[in-house]
């Protein structure tokens, strides 16, 4: 297939583009700046210049695919405020791909996210499916992506073989600067690798190979209107992960307060509060994934995560 995917030179896209081309598919990557244009040459992908915005762009680059896989999201905007903003120019191009692939059968895979689907419940991939307008504990910036999920599944009913990816808050791997790369910093800045409260609350995880090739299962395969959770690790708790992280820092493992959270791990205090365990055991039975990657604890414990940031 000749398949074009957006967010190509990311951290997701950056292993999926590999892995389709290992696969035999031709992929068109979009590029905004030099850098990443030059990376996915490298890579052996054909590089189409442009942004999220550039509608016109993404419309003529799906017209001359076979496939589609969307992986572009303004995370730079996205957690400095602007989420909304973030989700609404991740919905025109949603609605732009299903303009032109209405009616082919062509695939047309997105990613989205799993934290907070059912907190402290096991989330499924039946799990926040609801059709009618998205509330409940959401805010409005991540209501509106989780609406965007839903705008994708409902493709299935103008001929589009769409299909959603959700991603745990961790997509691991040697080279990340999410989540996990900022949990490592704060306890490095602070003296202490910290956990909220007891730590027992739990993240899912999985390693950035195993979601690639989910990706391209999905792109292949993945039935119209399907969810498909990239999950490895179902539920890894907080103190494990700091209990890690403190033993490769040489750094005292502590609780921190509910009340003291937002002070010391700032932004990021909302997300690492979560209790957000996810199966995906209706995608592994559905598709055949089976996930070969190391488990979150077994990558920190790697180092790699841990490398001096002044060398």
């Amino acid at each position: 297939m000749r398949v074009f995917v957006t967010g190509a030179s990311g951290w997701i896209g950056s292993a999926v583009v590999p892995e389709l081309i290992g696969a035999g598919h031709q992929v068109v990557g979009l590029a905004r700046s030099d850098a990443s244009a030059a990376a996915l040459a490298e890579a052996g992908a054909e590089v189409r210049r442009g942004t999220l915005d550039d509608l016109d762009t993404l419309r003529n680059a799906a017209a001359e695919s076979d496939g589609v896989i969307h992986l572009a999201f303004k995370h730079d905007i996205a957690f400095s405020g602007g989420f909304e903003d973030a989700a609404d120019a991740d919905r025109r191009a949603i609605d732009t791909f299903g303009e032109v692939l209405s009616g082919s059968d062509r695939p047309f895979v997105i990613a989205s996210g799993t934290l907070g689907l059912a907190p402290g419940q096991v989330a499924t991939e039946q799990d926040g499916q609801a059709s009618g307008p998205v509330g409940g504990h959401w805010a409005a910036g991540p209501a509106k992506r989780l609406a965007n999920a839903h705008a994708t599944v409902a493709l299935a009913d103008r001929g589009i073989r769409s299909s959603v990816v959700r991603l745990p808050p961790t997509v691991h791997g040697d080279g990340d600067h999410g989540f996990m790369a900022t949990v490592v910093s704060i306890a490095r800045e602070k003296g202490v690798s910290g956990y909220i409260g007891d730590g027992a609350n739990r993240w899912p995880a999985v390693h950035r190979s195993d979601a690639a090739h989910l990706f391209r299962l999905a792109l292949e395969s993945a039935p119209a209107g399907s969810t498909l959770h990239a999950i490895a690790d179902e539920g890894v708790p907080i103190r494990a992960v700091a209990e890690v992280i403190g033993r490769q820092l040489g750094l005292p493992v502590a609780s921190v307060s509910p009340d003291d959270a937002a002070g010391h791990f700032t932004w990021l205090a909302a997300f690492l509060a979560m209790d957000s365990p996810v199966s995906s055991a209706y995608t592994r039975e559905l598709l055949g994934w089976q996930p070969t990657g190391p488990g979150l604890l077994d990558d920190l414990d790697k180092g790699h995560y841990f490398a001096d940031p002044s060398v």
